[in-house]
């Protein structure tokens, strides 16, 4: 393991437990040259997912990717990154449970969408605004008519929609 540091390879492992619910092992290092200390982590290499994007491109899943747009579709909502990155995790998890290697953006997208719905309304409005390209307010208002189709985030009341002309 190479030192974020020093870039030496040579380090020590000072301590290793399970995390991700023991999908991974979290171990915290110490380099041998510069004592610097950092932490990684290891999984289980999985077979890669293909995402078929709109347009008929092929990339490979990156959690990465999808995690920052959740993290920008959760600004100022008071939802802490600890769970969206476990939302991401169960995403993942669900891809990889899947028959297939291939899978379109847009199931993906339902799929956050899915979990947003039940976490945070505001956030479940952002991301379906850019993922389903909103040009108006129309297309607002039918996300929250069908948020309040499926109760919203944890139960909350709903809400009567009205647009004034």
């Amino acid at each position: 393991m190479q030192c974020p540091s020093c870039q030496h390879t040579d380090s020590r492992v000072l301590e290793s437990r399970a995390a991700d619910g023991g999908r991974s092992v979290r171990r915290r290092r110490e380099c041998l040259n510069c004592d610097f200390r950092f932490t990684t982590y290891e999984r289980v290499e999985t077979v890669p997912i293909t995402v078929v994007k709109r347009n008929g491109s092929r990339e490979t899943f990156n959690r990465g990717k999808l995690l920052h747009g959740l993290l920008r579709a959760c600004e100022k909502t008071g939802l802490e990154p600890a769970h969206l990155e476990a939302v991401v995790d169960e995403i993942e998890l669900q891809l990889q449970q899947r028959s297939g290697r291939e899978v379109g953006s847009a199931e993906i997208g339902e799929l956050v969408l899915q979990q947003l719905g039940e976490i945070s309304e505001v956030a479940y409005v952002r991301f379906a605004s850019v993922y389903r390209r909103f040009q108006g307010i129309s297309d607002f208002v039918a996300a929250l008519e069908r948020l309040n189709r499926r109760g919203g985030a944890q139960g909350t009341t709903k809400v009567r929609l009205a647009v004034i002309s």
